[in-house]
């Protein structure tokens, strides 16, 4: 079986620093880490690795030290990785994005499952996924919290929509986007980190992608989004007050204002 997982290098959001102008985010402000969503759909597919006769591939689009997050996942129990890096690919939005992931997912060949996170922490769109499974024409299943069972012909699992679990099935080639509540991802050893280390990957541009995309359709050229401005809110901080001596008093201010805001009624 084939599985390849879809994985993002995002920044430190806490960090990070907004250029609002061109209406992006500035990833060279901030320290990096695998999009945390994306470590439980790793995680998915090495554990399916582990009890059916697989290859996990890693794949992630972004510039070269895009490489770290695929020596982690390396770490992590994926089998290879695949960078898929290029000036022609930057600025791209979830359309073009998904483009570009779903071509190199055809040129990577025949593939059974695509896990990925439900969205990523810097755009939190939870679009790209469906979108990769509709570039490649087909099926999808999103929000997956469990996966029942899994063989040589289907995986069946449950997704998790509004307030209720669905029992869902599918045959390959499919794609599952996966929440936080699948599994926990667990912690490299030291002997992994090490093989990691050492591990070589493929890096793939716009020409080893010719035979599936054009320039026109990806990175910014590509993109029918386009951000007019990014204005970052102001941190809310509660008013806090403290009163020892005159309580009584304390306590008629504070329903006088809760029956100004149309909070509190005499009973």
């Amino acid at each position: 079986m084939n599985i390849a997982v879809l994985i993002k290098q995002v920044p430190d959001m806490d960090r990070v620093r907004f250029d609002s102008e061109k209406g992006l985010v500035d990833r060279t402000s901030a320290g990096v880490e695998i999009n945390p969503f994306d470590l439980n759909a790793l995680e998915a597919a090495v554990r399916i690795g582990e009890t059916v006769e697989s290859k996990v591939t890693a794949v992630t689009m972004g510039p070269p030290r895009g490489e770290e997050s695929l020596r982690e996942a390396v770490s992590r129990g994926a089998d290879e990785g695949i960078l898929l890096s290029d000036k022609f690919f930057g600025g791209a939005d979830t359309k073009a994005t998904s483009l570009t992931l779903a071509s190199a997912l055809k040129k990577l060949g025949p593939i059974d499952i695509i896990f990925a996170g439900e969205k990523t922490v810097d755009g939190d769109t939870g679009q790209v996924g469906a979108e990769v499974a509709e570039f490649l024409n087909i099926p999808h299943i999103s929000y997956v919290d469990e996966i029942l069972e899994v063989n040589e012909d289907y995986i069946k699992v449950v997704s998790d929509i509004l307030d209720g679990g669905f029992i869902k099935k599918a045959h390959y080639p499919v794609l599952i986007t996966v929440t936080k509540d699948v599994n926990v991802p667990r912690i490299p050893l030291f002997k992994n980190k090490m093989k990691a280390r050492k591990a070589e990957f493929s890096v793939w541009g716009l020409n080893e992608l010719k035979e599936f995309v054009n320039a026109e359709d990806v990175g910014l050229k590509g993109s029918p989004t386009k951000v007019k401005k990014i204005e970052v809110p102001k941190a809310v901080t509660r008013e806090c007050r403290k009163e020892k001596e005159n309580i009584d008093g304390f306590l008629d201010e504070i329903i006088a204002k809760l029956e100004n805001l149309n909070i509190w009624e005499e009973a």
